[in-house]
């Protein structure tokens, strides 16, 4: 197994020069950090509102997360926002050997386990008054970061002989910024750009074949890459009604739109060996990419009743683009990985029991993306999916020690994962699988938040 970080670089220098290449690779399996082609917004959803309904309301969520989801629905809620929240994933996979040339002996093994915790931060303000412009206008930021706030990236990226999943474990740091204006009179739109990071990193030294490096020269820099998302809502009240009651009473319609993204780091190696290795010595380059987000496009409405609103969203997930990338991902690359495009309907509630307490729900069937049974070496696993997600609000308005509202929320999300069968194989015996799997399992997500209306 091999894999690949873009930390502890130092490390690097008490490689032997022999092993250099296998050491800029193998230095970093040390790393306890994983990632996958994913993030939690898509994987899981931002707040405990995107949570609990299985992300089917999150282009009506008039909370910070609208600016990942509907950047337009910002407006909704003409108040400002401070917003705290945590997430924390639970997931249970679980893989069953069903025979092979050479399997090992494994049989309901847990092969992911690993919990996983994002700390979420998000500030939304009113920057009306700062322009000449009397339609409203929003800014708003969120980021989350990872185990417990303690690690700005998760990144590794590696084969596996085991197998792995595709969009599980760790996720990398999360940075969403943008804004909103209302357009019109029942028409908004509103802009948001996702920031990942694309990380370089070069390294050049002299070695003897004891390891003793010198002429050493290390350079790693990061800079970020800006992917649009773009929503726009319609109020059919607004738009038809006016002040009175009609056809339209009640509905809205949104569409959003988000660019592909992923984050990803690129090595390259060169050293000098005299006497072995002469000038211009032996060199080595990595690139590699990881927690790949489709080009999403989202299309939902609500009802929004005088106590409760419920609505349904399709979301087209665009896929198959994810194996054109692969093919210049050294780590990945003999894999032959293919993708199809795939839709995924949401259907979720909510109800106001009383001006203090809001409950929610919500559930959504997701089908794999992943095509065939074998990725050679790398050996990725997915499944068809169905979530269901449950949550509740509850929101103070006259505390005595705050001079705004409070709200809390929490939100619990449960992912069936179905049965699916994969051949794991390697490059020595490509045609030949050495083990047949049957994978499954189950992901628990809690999330709550502690959000502050000014």
């Amino acid at each position: 197994m091999s894999g690949l970080s873009i930390r502890h670089y130092s490390w690097l220098r008490n490689c032997r020069a022999a092993l250099l290449g296998s050491c800029v690779i193998g230095g970093v399996i040390s790393m306890p950090a994983q990632a996958n082609m994913g993030n939690i917004a898509m994987n899981y959803g931002l707040l405990p509102t995107d949570v609990a309904t299985a992300q089917a309301l999150s282009l009506f969520n008039p909370q910070i997360s609208a600016l990942y989801y509907n950047p337009a629905y910002l407006a909704e809620d003409g108040r400002g926002e401070l917003t705290m929240g945590l997430i924390h994933t639970a997931p249970d996979l679980q893989v069953e050997s069903l025979g092979g040339s050479n399997p090992p002996i494994r049989s309901g093994e847990t092969l992911v386990d690993t919990p996983s915790q994002q700390v979420l931060l998000g500030m939304k303000t009113d920057l009306t008054d700062i322009s000449e412009y009397e339609r409203p206008i929003y800014f708003g930021i969120m980021l989350g970061v990872e185990k417990y706030g303690k690690e700005m990236m998760a990144f590794n990226s590696k084969t596996s002989n085991e197998g792995q999943p595709l969009r599980y474990e760790r996720q990398p740091l999360f940075l969403n910024i943008g804004g909103m204006m209302v357009l019109t009179h029942g028409i908004d739109v509103g802009v948001s750009t996702l920031v990942t990071l694309h990380s370089d990193a070069d390294l050049v030294a002299r070695t003897d074949l004891a390891g003793n490096t010198s002429y050493e020269q290390i350079n790693v820099s990061a800079k970020p890459s800006i992917t649009p998302i773009v929503g726009m809502t319609l109020d059919w009240t607004k738009l038809f009604c006016g002040a009175g009651d009609c056809f339209a009473n009640g509905w809205q319609t949104a569409l959003s739109y988000r660019e592909s993204t992923y984050a990803g780091t690129s090595i390259s190696a060169n050293t000098i060996i005299p006497g072995t290795i002469p000038s211009p010595g032996l060199t080595l380059s990595i690139a590699t990419i990881d927690a790949y987000q489709p080009r999403v496009v989202s299309f939902g409405t609500q009802y929004r009743g005088e106590r409760f609103r419920v609505g349904i969203t399709l979301e087209e997930q665009k896929w198959s683009a994810l194996g054109a990338e692969l093919r210049g991902d050294t780590v990945k690359d003999q894999a032959m990985l293919e993708f199809e495009d795939i839709l995924v309907p949401r259907l979720g509630a909510e109800f106001s029991v009383n001006k203090h307490l809001i409950l929610s729900a919500g559930i959504a069937k997701e089908d794999s993306p992943l095509l065939g049974r074998t990725s050679q070496d790398v050996n990725y696993f997915d499944n068809d999916k169905t979530v269901v997600g449950l949550g509740a609000a509850l929101e103070f308005s006259d505390l005595p020690v705050l001079a705004y509202p409070l709200r809390l929320d929490f939100g619990y999300q449960y992912q069936k994962l179905d049965d699916r069968d994969f051949d794991l194989t390697t490059e020595n015996a490509p045609s030949s699988p050495y083990e047949t799997i049957r994978t499954g399992g189950e992901a628990h997500i809690f999330s709550g938040s502690m959000t502050l209306k000014f």
